[in-house]
């Protein structure tokens, strides 16, 4: 597995090497040696979850006040384009973001570390998305970014199909700045 840095300080893109063959394929979805090598720790990890969502839907942007939480999400079945904003005051990539495709035939995992906004939207007409996370949920420390602040601007490839109450309910881009800016200031 090769582990590829971004254009955001600190968010990695772990890149299997499948085996193919007339059966379909074989693939390394984690590996705790490589996590180890780039510096992360492979048993901080503490929850896996999945998402399923139909083509169109938005899910996010989230964050975390507190202490946060790292993760690492990958597309296990169809595609969607993960959107990742980095909300740490003082990062030398602060409020830049940066849009990656995961897909069931990449086969990436993106490393998104303590202090980002994620989000995503299913670009077929199923995605399951999984996530391992560094931090059990803290419901009191969600933050919610509006998917279409228009200072975020983020480009969506689809006309959004479907997008949760909490999530069309979520602040500015502004608000959540004052709010995260404590914790990583």
């Amino acid at each position: 597995m090769q582990v590829q840095t971004t254009s955001l300080d600190g968010v990695l893109l772990f890149v299997p090497t499948p085996f193919r063959d007339e059966r379909g394929f074989f693939s390394r979805t984690f590996d705790a040696a490589d996590a180890r090598a780039v510096g992360l720790d492979p048993d901080a990890f503490v929850q896996d979850s999945q998402s399923r969502s139909a083509r169109g839907v938005v899910r996010g942007m989230h964050g975390r006040r507190g202490g946060g939480e790292a993760k690492l999400v990958r597309c296990a079945h169809g595609a969607i384009h993960d959107v990742v904003v980095d909300a740490r005051a003082g990062s030398p990539t602060f409020g830049q973001m940066a849009a990656f495709q995961l897909d069931d035939e990449n086969l990436h995992t993106l490393y998104i570390p303590r202090g980002f906004l994620h989000g995503f939207q299913a670009l077929t007409d199923t995605a399951d998305t999984c996530y391992r996370i560094d931090a059990p949920h803290d419901p009191s420390e969600d933050v919610s970014v509006a998917f279409a602040d228009p200072e975020l601007a983020i480009a969506w490839p689809l006309p959004p199909s479907m997008v949760s109450d909490r999530d069309l309910a979520a602040g500015s881009w502004a608000e959540a700045r004052a709010l995260l800016a404590p914790a990583h200031a």
